[in-house]
């Protein structure tokens, strides 16, 4: 299963890929303010506050993670944009050379 996962993952753009954990992100950022606001606005009891807290913890850990896959593939980005750029002036060099300096 986890093979599938990484096969289709190979398959997506980097900026795909992190539209992709920008939207989960978000909306594990909404299920932690509603959960916030919950524990403010209700009345819980003891039990159920624990689970709420033990919830927005796991949230929490989730998006840090999130955050972290994120400056991983902005970085993987960056350097594709580099590399781009790199072989555009590279080829416009080329193109330079051979096609205006035929004097």
């Amino acid at each position: 299963m986890t093979k599938n996962k990484d096969k289709r993952r190979e398959n997506i753009s980097v900026a795909s890929e992190i539209d992709r954990l920008e939207e989960r992100r978000a909306r594990c950022q909404d299920n932690i303010e509603r959960a916030a606001l919950r524990s403010r606005k209700e009345k819980l009891s003891e039990k159920d506050r624990q689970e709420l807290e033990d919830e927005l913890t796991i949230m929490n850990e989730r998006v840090l993670k999130l955050d972290k896959e994120l400056q991983i593939l902005r970085g993987e980005n960056r350097r594709n944009m580099l590399l781009s750029v790199a072989l555009l002036a590279v080829s416009a060099l080329f193109y330079y050379a051979f096609f205006y300096n035929e004097d």
